[in-house]
């Protein structure tokens, strides 16, 4: 079994950033990559890797605001110990909408690097991946945000947080349009 920082160092390496925000958090979240000793446990500080999932189905895109931020945002949060940060956005996500979300058939696909501010003083260094789900209303439980829904494409982007919009983009190309493939086929 390989070693899940060096597996996502070399994933963020061979990631393509969208802009100049991703190339900038790439940067950071290379450097911290080597600079913690625990970078997927928030207890040991607060900088640390987080997973998230840029969830898409035929309606579009889920986002939910944020409780404290009050920013509507993709869904995800901190590891869990033994977890890598594909599996905790997969179980973040499914946490938080109350939906079977999953990555494609053929593995985790890394659509997005961010490093941004979080609640409380703490830096994330956010991995978010594409993952999938069925049209079928989102159903939080108690004690998750109750504020989620589904955006159609075009409404989303003057919606969404700022710092999510690199990986609408790259999510949106990567579902398909009327001449390309689709992931959700």
């Amino acid at each position: 079994m390989s070693d899940p920082v060096e597996s996502l160092r070399a994933a963020v390496e061979a990631h393509p950033p969208i802009d100049s925000r991703e190339v900038a958090s790439k940067d950071v979240f290379l450097a911290e990559l080597d600079r913690l000793p625990h970078p997927f446990d928030e207890r040991y500080g607060p900088v640390h890797v987080t997973g998230s999932g840029v969830v898409v189905g035929p309606r579009g895109t889920i986002l939910v605001k944020h409780r404290r931020l009050h920013r509507w945002m993709q869904p995800g949060g901190h590891i869990e110990p033994g977890e890598t940060p594909e599996e905790a956005a997969v179980r973040e996500c499914i946490e938080e909408t109350g939906l079977p979300v999953a990555h494609q058939n053929d593995g985790p696909v890394l659509i997005h690097v961010d490093v941004h501010e979080a609640a409380k003083g703490h830096i994330h260094l956010d991995v978010r991946y594409l993952l999938l789900a069925p049209d079928e209303d989102p159903d939080p439980p108690e004690g998750e945000s109750q504020e989620i829904r589904w955006f159609g494409w075009d409404e989303v982007e003057a919606t969404a947080d700022d710092s999510l919009q690199g990986a609408l983009r790259v999510a949106r190309s990567l579902i398909g349009t009327p001449d390309g493939p689709s992931v959700l086929d």
